[in-house]
Formats: C-alpha cells, structure tokens, sequence
C-alpha cells in the first residue's frame, strides 16, 4: 500500500485548532478505507515570520515539492499586513505548483439556515471556478515618489490566453460530471476593462462551442454579485478571474449560511504538482485560541483532498459523515447558532463515519 505524503501547514490563528481537527478525521478514514498518510508538519506562518522575517524559509517550495498534497489552516495576523502574509506564503505556492483551479463549492445543507429567508435545504448547489495564478493577483507593480505626496502606485494584471483557456475549459469539464444543472456562468467587467475582460470573454465563447451540450451564462461582476442574492439557486458552475472569483466566492458562503462551511482546493489537475487544500476562511484572531472555531470548512476541504488524491469512497464518507452532523444540530458550532467546540464538532463527524 502506498503511503501519501501530506504537509501540513496550520499557519495562523483558528488554522492552528481546524488543522488537528482535519488530522482527527484522517486517522480516522484511513483504515477503515484501506490507505497511509504520512503527515508533515510545518511552522509556517506569521510566527514564523516574526522571528525570521519571512513568511516560510526559502527552501520552503522545494521541501513542498516531495509532498502529494498540502493542507492549509489559515494565514494572517494582526500585526503583520496582509500584503505581507498573502504574498509570503500562500500566492507562491499557488503559482509555484501551478494550482491554477481555485475550488469553492457552495451548499446548501439540511439543518443549516440561510441569512435568506426562502432557500431551503438542497436549493443552492454550486461552485465557483476561480483562476488562481495569474489576473489581478499577478505580482506585478510598485510605488514611485515614495512617501511624498505625489506618490504613485502602480498594479497590472495580467490575463494570458492561456491562463484562460484552461481555467475556462476545466470549469465546462466539472460542469459535464456534476449532477446538477449543466450550465456555466462566466463572470466578467468587460464593459469596464476593454483589453482583460474582453479577452476573457472571447476565449469563453470560444470554449463554449467545444462544450454544446453545456448551458452558458455571461455576467458582468455587479450584476453577478446581485444575483448570488437574488437567484442563487440558478448558478452551478461559475467561473471567474482571480479578484472576482475570491469576492463572489465569500458571498455564496455566506448565503449558504456561514463561511465555516466554505471549502477550497487550488488545484494542479495535472497531478505534477501537489495541490493545496484549505478553507475560505482566514485566522479570525477575533475567536482564535478559544475552541469555537468551525472545523467543517477543513473537514470538506480534507474530503477535496482525498478525492483529488484518488480516494472517492473516503472523500464521499467524509462529506456524508460532515452532512449527517449538521442535519441532526446537535453539535454545532456559534457560528451556526450552537455552543460546541471545534474538538466536539470534529468528533462527531468521526462517529458519522461509515
């Protein structure tokens, strides 16, 4: 049997209480599923940073490289910038290994209220399909004139043909295996950004015409965001640059009922590269250290791992077992009106297992 290679990376905040509860759950599936995991823990992060200056040691993509997969708590600490703990740690390893897919489903579970009055339990199922390496995230700018008062900032994204063409493709890809409503919505700004968008959606449209028996949708980002609200039971696969995907991606979480249910992976479909799994969630240094954060956002993000790794069974035993707990609410955390604790939580999917 061969053993999988994992590293784990709990990073900041509430990532260091999830990530052991995402350890309970593998020790738990793994024997009953027949594989080996080999975890290796990492102390990456903003700790890190504050004794090193840096967010990961140099080597850091090399010893990651050995690695069949990467689980990611959280990054981000108070009194370090996000620019700083973004672009130290987590975009270089999404570029690095070239986990050009970004993930985020988006569910509406039984026994989970929505902030929207009329969705119900099974109304919203859908996935946003983020470009991950490249867009507006791309590291490419400066600052002129520095700390005078004409001081300029300068930003570039940067949309290839390519970097397109793929992220568009996999989406019509996962929208052909899923159940669901056979469509993809594109999500854009092009009557706004005349070079980038409008690339964007003549590489869509060309895509599309591989895919007739996928249903298309073009939206511009404003009128998206309104009908996350308005209609989110109509989406299924939706796809979108780096920007509008992270900020679309947070608002489907939300209308499903909290972003303690929102996972990710950033994926190298290729397998070449491992792939990052990690839930939307950041550090949230406001409840981190009390032992409510919500463990089922990495729990789901764990099932995307196994699954990606080859482990359907176990990643669907996982996602059965996280939806038998929230269905029955009896242990739950605050976040879903609940007193449990993240261990609680994390040991009763361990019991919904089978």
């Amino acid at each position: 049997m061969k053993k999988h290679s994992l590293a784990l990376i709990a990073g900041d905040g509430i990532g260091t209480e999830v990530v052991p509860a995402a350890q309970t759950i593998l020790d738990a599936v793994a024997p009953r599923f027949a594989f080996n995991f080999e975890a290796h823990a990492y102390d990456w992060g903003s700790e890190y940073y504050l004794r090193n200056g840096r967010m990961m040691p140099e080597n850091a993509i090399d010893q990651l490289r050995r690695h069949d997969a990467i689980l990611l708590g959280a990054i981000g600490h108070p009194q370090i910038p996000d620019y700083v703990t973004l672009h130290g740690l987590l975009l270089p390893i999404r570029r690095a290994f070239d986990q050009f897919a970004n993930i985020r489903p988006a569910i509406m579970y039984e026994g989970v209220e929505s902030p929207l009055k009329k969705l119900r339990a099974g109304d919203v199922d859908m996935v946003v399909v983020r470009e991950n390496t490249e867009g507006e995230y791309a590291p490419i700018g400066g600052f002129v004139h520095s700390g005078h008062a004409q001081e300029v900032a300068v930003q570039t994204a940067v949309f290839t043909k390519h970097g397109i063409q793929r992220v568009v493709r996999f989406a019509f890809e996962l929208a052909r295996k899923r159940a669901g409503k056979r469509r993809v919505t594109s999500v854009t700004k092009s009557n706004a950004q005349s070079y980038s968008m409008v690339l964007w959606d003549r590489v869509f449209k060309d895509v599309a015409a591989g895919f007739p028996d996928i249903a298309t949708e073009s939206l511009l980002v404003d009128a998206a965001a309104m009908n996350f609200v308005r209609r989110p039971e109509t989406f299924d696969v939706v796809v979108a640059s780096n920007l509008f995907g992270d900020i679309l991606s947070d608002v489907s979480a939300i209308v499903t009922g909290s972003i303690g249910l929102a996972a990710s992976a950033n994926l190298d479909p290729t397998h070449r590269f491992p792939s990052m799994f990690e839930p939307v969630h950041g550090s949230a240094p406001d409840i981190a250290g009390r032992g409510i954060a919500n463990p089922l956002a990495m729990i789901l993000s764990t099932a995307m791992m196994l699954d990606h790794l080859g482990f359907g069974k176990a990643a669907r035993a996982v996602d059965s077992a996280v939806r038998s707990v929230l269905k029955e609410g009896n242990v739950r955390t605050p976040d879903l009106g609940g007193a449990s604790s993240t261990s609680e939580v994390a040991a009763a999917v361990v019991e919904h297992l089978s």
